[in-house]
């Protein structure tokens, strides 16, 4: 079929030939162009003239001539190779042949043609090297023909297939290969003749179906476009395919490895380990597995040296499985004490720490006792192959994971057994690790707990709940405490505090600086002077010179017979105020805007400052750690508004204990936000009320002798009043004493106090700012005797500062 002047170049192209007609005596008859862009000389010029003309010295003679000539009258082709010379003077080497014909008229002449032998070595260099390619190359190749027909093949596709060359050539691929895989070739074939379009790397399977195979398509023309067929490549890629699946296998192993290591970082917690263990392995690992504990690693003991006694069961704490059911329940036990058979290979891992693969059904049935609903749980899920490897650390087996495959998937192998032993391995440090720190932290949460108060003591006019919550996390045990206080004259101390850092340090440490506040609250200090005198012990309090004290504190001091609250912090968070309307209304809470002082332990120079306010009646004051209200991320003010809707709001009656359960709400996750993140709570709640009508009484004397006739009358008169005559006598004696030693001593008005709570309060207070000295009279004084007798009869007695002067007071047991 012809084609246009513009198609591609054809294969004359790439080899063009020269044509030369001779005479019998070696003149140019005819000069074909392909000859004149060989040679370099025109037609016209070459026309008449001896070939040999146009040939080097060397070959251009009449012997030559004659030579070639006697060669083709005995019939034979003349083949060879000639030295042109090129018009331009240059030679060129060709290589010709020649045969003698007839023309129609019986004249004999010679056809010569001629190629130039450059180019012609470079085509034959290029098939050589194709047929090199073609028989050498470890890749299977194909030629097809239009009809999809082997017209090639090379030994190593033959070998691919199993088939001899002969008997490929001349069929298609629906003749020689499985109808599995030659439909889908055919297609594809097709495809590649009519679109042009290349497939590369199609993965097939072998015609025997062991290993994989790599094709590629790919269409065939000649220099002008015709479509001569398919050609393919194909190459096993078998041990390829099992290499990469081995790399993968390894990544996957160490990705699994990674994965469990993150999943257990970060507990410290005996059950959440196990759980998070089994979790981690199915279904990725295995379709079911357990965590089998020894006690002692669940109850946080000391784990003894040697092996586990015979017929002590293990604790099934974590397990996870691909479904679920009964079967599922009655072989995994979960939360359920497991009695190891002692002949059985889980009790021989136990004791030698030694890993077991069970590879049949039959190693299951004979690993424990006969008709083990365990077991036979196991065979009903289909499991064929089981691991039992040791959860070890220290050298000591801490219990058993044990896992499992099921149905069609495939059974474990060594290096199951070699990964699973790693993994164990870790876990069994964590598990180690947190049955260590359960240790720490039940000794730490004993002594917070001894530290702590077990219980507030009761104050007239005021109602305390409380509630201390450790952390959830770290070292969970913290320095938050919390205390009731009460003083002289009905009056409280209430305290929270919160000391920096967790662990056994911070409790003790804690210990130290509730003791310290105790100490001082009874010298009836104003809040901001105890928080001073406790910033100026702060290096006796701490640790050491590494470890200073760092703690914060709220300090309030409430008179019930006054309603006055004085209110002090050093860096703590603010108190609230829940006013409670008596009908019943909506109560409201406020955050009390007190000087936020700085924390103790910061400095020697630190100012503290009290805040005085009187409390409505039935209003409530709430102390509280950092702990109830800090959130990660969140800043701490979001946590207060939080508090404040908490509390504000509801117009049902105020109870004390559902209110601490109630704040306690927002650390759980059901609440407003998540559990504290390791820190400790100290939550403290006081409603603030008054004494009952006629419960104090208080009169004011000038300073002159019928000051303690007057005393005396007065005091006799409120107690018969309220029905404490037995006390009279006693009192009246006390309180002329005390009158006395203002008038002696004092200049200005003397004031007298009666309290009734749960003890009757006596106090005598003047302007004189020196307390009074206990001392031993000699037997000849006649007075000095007076603060002896007091200290002699009351119940306890002392003094304070007030803004001006001072108070001695003293206590009475109620009849």
């Amino acid at each position: 079929m012809s084609q246009p002047e513009d198609s591609a170049d054809s294969l004359f192209d790439a080899l063009p030939i020269g044509v030369v007609i001779l005479d019998i005596g070696g003149r140019v008859l005819l000069w074909s162009p392909t000859t004149e862009d060989l040679l370099g000389w025109r037609a016209e010029e070459a026309a008449g003239r001896r070939f040999a003309e146009f040939l080097s010295p060397s070959d251009g003679s009449n012997d030559f001539t004659l030579r070639v000539y006697g060669q083709l009258r005995r019939g034979r082709v003349w083949r060879g190779f000639v030295s042109g010379r090129h018009r331009d003077g240059y030679g060129v080497d060709l290589q010709a042949q020649a045969a003698l014909l007839e023309d129609a008229d019986g004249e004999p002449f010679i056809l010569a043609n001629v190629v130039e032998i450059s180019r012609l070595r470079a085509i034959e260099h290029d098939l050589a090297a194709l047929d090199a390619l073609f028989d050498s190359s470890p890749l299977g190749i194909a030629l097809f023909d239009e009809q999809k027909r082997f017209v090639r093949v090379n030994k190593a596709l033959a070998e691919l297939n199993r088939t001899p060359v002969e008997e490929l050539l001349g069929r298609t691929v629906e003749d020689v290969l499985p109808a599995f895989m030659a439909d889908e070739i055919s297609k594809v074939q097709s495809a590649v003749l009519e679109s042009g379009r290349t497939i590369v790397d199609m993965i097939m399977p072998a015609p025997d179906g062991i290993g994989a195979r790599s094709v590629s398509y790919s269409r065939l023309t000649d220099r002008s476009g015709n479509v001569l067929g398919v050609s393919c490549t194909i190459m096993d890629i078998t041990e390829r395919r099992e290499a990469l699946r081995k790399i993968d296998r390894a990544r996957q192993r160490l990705k699994l490895l990674d994965d469990v290591s993150v999943a257990l970082g970060d507990l410290l917690d005996v059950r959440r380990l196990s759980r998070a263990l089994a979790r981690a392995l199915v279904p990725r690992f295995s379709d079911y597995a357990g965590v089998m504990l020894r006690t002692e690693v669940v109850q946080g003991a000391e784990l003894p040296e040697t092996a586990p006694r015979l017929g002590v069961p293990l604790l099934q704490l974590g397990v996870a499985a691909k479904t679920t059911g009964s079967r599922v329940e009655r072989m995994l036990r979960a939360g359920q004490d497991v009695a190891l058979a002692p002949d059985s290979f889980f009790a021989t891992v136990l004791r030698t720490g030694r890993p077991h693969l069970a590879t049949s059904q039959r190693e299951l049935l004979d690993a424990t006792y006969p008709g083990d609903p365990k077991v036979q749980a196991a065979l009903d899920l289909d499991i064929h192959s089981l691991m039992c490897v040791p959860l070890s650390a220290r050298g000591i087996v801490l219990g058993l994971l044990v896992i499992s495959r099921a149905g069609e998937r495939e059974g474990f192998d060594q290096d199951d057994v070699t990964l699973t032993m790693e993994l164990a391995g870790r876990a069994g440090v964590s598990l180690d690790n947190a049955r260590l720190y359960a240790r720490e932290r039940e000794g730490a949460l004993m002594l917070q707990r001894s530290l702590l108060p077990q219980r507030v003591p009761s104050v007239p006019g005021v109602r305390v709940g409380f509630r201390y919550v450790p952390g959830s996390s770290g070292t969970e045990v913290g320095g938050d405490w919390f205390d009731v206080i009460p003083l002289a004259g009905g009056r409280v101390a209430l305290v929270v505090g919160d000391v920096m850092g967790h662990g056994l340090r911070a409790a003790a440490t804690m210990g130290r600086l509730r003791t310290a506040v105790r100490t001082l609250a009874p010298l009836d200090l104003p809040p901001h002077e105890l928080l001073r005198r406790i910033n100026d012990l702060a290096d006796d309090l701490a640790q050491g010179p590494e470890e200073p004290l760092m703690a914060t504190c709220v300090y309030a001091v409430y008179d019930t017979s006054t309603r006055q609250c004085s209110i002090a912090l050093a860096g703590h968070v603010p108190p609230l105020l829940v006013h409670t309307p008596p009908t019943g209304g909506q109560r409201r809470a406020v955050p009390l805007d007190l000087p936020a002082g700085a924390p103790l332990g910061v400095g020697e120079d630190v100012r503290f400052e009290s805040v005085d306010f009187t409390v409505e009646e039935g209003a409530v004051l709430v102390l509280y750690t950092d702990g109830l209200i800090e959130t990660r991320g969140e800043d701490i003010t979001e946590g207060l508004d939080r508090l404040v809707r908490r509390l504000s709001g509801s117009g049902k009656p105020f109870d004390i204990e559902d209110t601490c359960d109630d704040l306690l709400g927002l650390l759980t996750p059901g609440g407003s936000r998540a559990p504290s993140q390791g820190d400790d709570v100290a939550l403290l709640v006081a409603q603030l009320g008054g004494l009952p009508d006629d419960s104090s009484v208080s009169w004011t004397f000038p300073t002159e002798t019928r000051a303690v006739r007057r005393a005396r009358r007065e005091v006799r008169a409120v107690l018969h009043r309220w029905g404490l005559d037995e006390l009279a006598d006693e009192a009246v004696l006390l309180v002329s004493e005390l009158v006395t030693n203002s008038l002696r001593y004092a200049h200005g008005p003397i004031g007298v106090r009666m309290v009734r709570g749960s003890s009757l309060l006596v106090e005598v207070s003047d302007s004189l700012p020196d307390p009074p000295r206990q001392r031993v009279p000699d037997p000849d004084d006649e007075g000095g005797r007076g603060i002896q007798l007091v200290a002699q009869a009351a119940r306890r007695w002392g003094t304070r500062q007030g803004p001006v002067g001072k108070t001695v007071w003293f206590e009475l047991n109620l009849p």
